[in-house]
């Protein structure tokens, strides 16, 4: 994607919506080069076009939010494959770096399986040649292509594996590790029951945040990987036995 439509996009994830002659103006280009634009940006879901105006989707949209620190994100989820063996079962929960995470495995790991809550996941791997994915049932949330509710722990409990990836809204030390929905935080929880190592895979931007739903507390977490950590959330992590990975 060109630094333009980024952009754009950065500049509707702060306002629900911008005017064409807004864009035009800003980004010093003409109004049939921002059209042409979201038109492109419409085509693959990250917008909505309504009387001469670029409308925000849903925040939750996980293609939306992948476009975000997209090359950190891809860092963080190339590293975090190295952690899965050939034909290995995994659980992967909802999240941009999730969906990128699985799309590495899926591409990378031979005969390896995903187990996950994300219909969204599913359908951005259905691509890949050999791509083998368990979808867990429950209450579908339509923005973010999640499954919810009670069902997914139900299903959850059908499986063991060795590890779990999460995604995360936030971390602060002393608390642990936070997220910006109930209903995924519950899910969450259910399927990191059934496993023996939970990974979190997160942005630097995450740390010293609090969310509004505490996920776990830092004990309770195996591996944290990602791009960068302050100094203070080391020495939490360090001091609760959490292994951080700096994916380089």
């Amino acid at each position: 994607m060109n630094r333009r439509r980024l952009a754009i996009l950065e500049l509707l994830n702060k306002e629900e919506a911008l005017d064409v002659n807004r864009l035009s103006g800003t980004l010093n280009v003409s109004t049939v080069t921002i059209r042409k634009d979201l038109d492109a940006l419409e085509k693959q879901g990250l917008l909505r076009r309504q009387h001469g105006q670029a409308i925000r989707v849903s925040p939750n949209d996980i293609g939306y939010r992948m476009v975000f620190n997209y090359d950190v994100k891809k860092k963080i989820a190339a590293r975090a494959r190295e952690m899965v063996e050939h034909g290995e079962t995994v659980m992967i929960e909802s999240g941009s770096a999730c969906a990128m995470l699985a799309a590495e495995i899926a591409g990378n790991k031979r005969c390896s399986t995903i187990i996950t809550n994300s219909a969204f996941i599913g359908n951005h791997v259905r691509a890949i040649p050999g791509a083998r994915v368990i979808l867990l049932g429950g209450l579908c949330d339509l923005d973010a292509q999640v499954m919810t509710g009670s069902l997914v722990r139900k299903c959850a409990e059908e499986f063991n594996v060795d590890k779990i990836f999460i995604g995360t809204d936030g971390y602060f030390p002393g608390e642990g590790f936070f997220n910006d929905d109930m209903s995924r935080v519950e899910a969450v929880r259910a399927m990191a029951a059934q496993a023996a190592k939970r990974i979190i895979i997160a942005t630097g931007d995450k740390f010293n945040r609090r969310g509004l739903v505490h996920l776990m507390p830092a004990q309770e977490v195996s591996c944290v990987i990602t791009d960068a950590a302050p100094d203070n959330c080391k020495a939490s992590l360090e001091k609760n036995g959490v292994k951080l990975i700096i994916a380089e």
